[in-house]
């Protein structure tokens, strides 16, 4: 009898879309995760991803597709306010 692979893949979904994206590629999770099991016998398939509430509906394709969503948690970031504080910061000699 032969013994079957019991593998886990963990993805950060943020490295993971940014790298596919570059390559001008856009990501079928649900064929990604396909690709996964027969290609790697993964039977467990972690998505580490950011909680936007607003996001709701991914989350739940993805999990349909068979991943376990895990969230992290998000900033929020105001970049005029970054760039104001660093001109600023400049002015006074600080950088």
């Amino acid at each position: 009898m032969e013994k079957k692979e019991n593998n886990f893949a963990f993805i950060d979904s943020q490295n993971l879309n940014l790298s596919i994206r570059n390559q001008g590629w856009i990501l079928d999770y649900k064929k990604f995760r396909k690709y996964l099991a027969d290609k790697y016998n993964v039977t467990k398939a972690f998505l580490f991803i950011g909680y936007v509430p607003q996001n709701q509906d991914l989350y739940t394709s993805l999990q349909e597709s068979g991943y376990i969503v895990i969230f992290k948690p998000t900033l929020r970031r105001r970049v005029r306010s970054l760039i104001l504080l660093f001109k600023n910061e400049r002015n006074r000699g600080r950088f």
